[in-house]
């Protein structure tokens, strides 16, 4: 029987994030606290639940940030495309840029603009708005032709004003923002929500998608960007199944408690979960 897609692109990333990121030394995970037994406990449990095997210096933050953003459009890459029969569209899948770009935000440029121009503006505005997230999956507006394939549906006197339309509209649309988190520390998490309010607030449409991927291994670290809505619509863990096994036969009562109310209350999920809710 041939291999699930999403098994494979799951593997896969469990097996690039070995060979450049993820790794056991002196029994302390690279994705772990050492200063918390819990995070080194579950921490090395996961790591072993995986396969991880390698032994060398964990990578700094900014260099282990950058490389887990790298691989996580890797395996979105490798999933979300092979779904165009069910969303179809003219998708692309890049790493970030800012969100001025995009259809929903562009009038945040004349912001940009002004702001410049004008130091009490700059000050009174701040810089919150100039997003730059860490992936990107954007849409190209479609041209009549492409609409119309099976029928007449849009024409000179109807749909004058909708995005999707190029006659409309030629600047891409943001689908969804994934912000990458190798590891959870309050600040960094501090950082997505407000990357994520902002997505929300000064949208002009319909909000994109808006999820965080992270390997942290520590359920009471993950409560901190996971519970609570508003902002972020999910986030995803790099390895959920095996981190539920682990922390289900662990001794830490209360981390088993916490991952039962995250991914019961529907607000942490696997990341092969993430290419079919990015569908939606």
């Amino acid at each position: 029987m041939t291999e699930e897609i999403f098994l494979a692109a799951r593997r896969e990333l469990h097996r690039r994030l070995q060979a450049r990121l993820w790794s056991v030394r002196d029994g302390i995970p690279s994705n772990a606290d050492k200063h918390n037994s819990a995070s080194v406990g579950i921490g090395r449990e996961l790591a072993e639940a995986v396969g991880v095997v390698a032994d060398r210096k964990r990578l700094r933050g900014s260099e282990a940030g950058t490389e887990f953003e790298r691989q996580t459009l890797g395996f979105l890459r490798a999933t979300f495309p092979v779904l165009r029969h069910m969303r179809p569209g003219n998708w692309a899948i890049e790493s970030g840029s800012g969100i001025a770009n995009f259809e929903q935000y562009a009038h945040l440029s004349a912001l940009e603009r002004a702001a410049a121009e004008n130091p009490e503006l700059a000050a009174a505005l701040g810089s919150d708005y100039t997003i730059k997230p860490d992936i990107i999956i954007t849409r190209t507006p479609e041209p009549d032709i492409r609409i119309n394939d099976r029928g007449r549906y849009v024409g000179a006197e109807t749909a004058r004003l909708a995005p999707l339309r190029r006659e409309n509209n030629e600047v891409d649309l943001l689908h969804a923002s994934v912000s990458c988190k190798w590891t959870i520390r309050s600040d960094r998490t501090q950082n997505s929500r407000a990357e994520a309010l902002n997505l929300v607030r000064n949208r002009k449409g319909r909000a994109p998608h808006i999820a965080v991927v992270t390997a942290e291994p520590l359920p009471s670290r993950l409560v901190s960007i996971a519970i609570g809505t508003g902002d972020i619509d999910c986030t995803y863990h790099v390895a959920l199944h095996e981190l539920k096994d682990v922390v289900a036969a662990s001794k830490w009562d209360d981390a088993r408690a916490a991952l039962e109310v995250m991914v019961e209350g529907k607000r942490l999920r696997d990341i092969s979960d993430l290419p079919l809710d990015l569908v939606v």
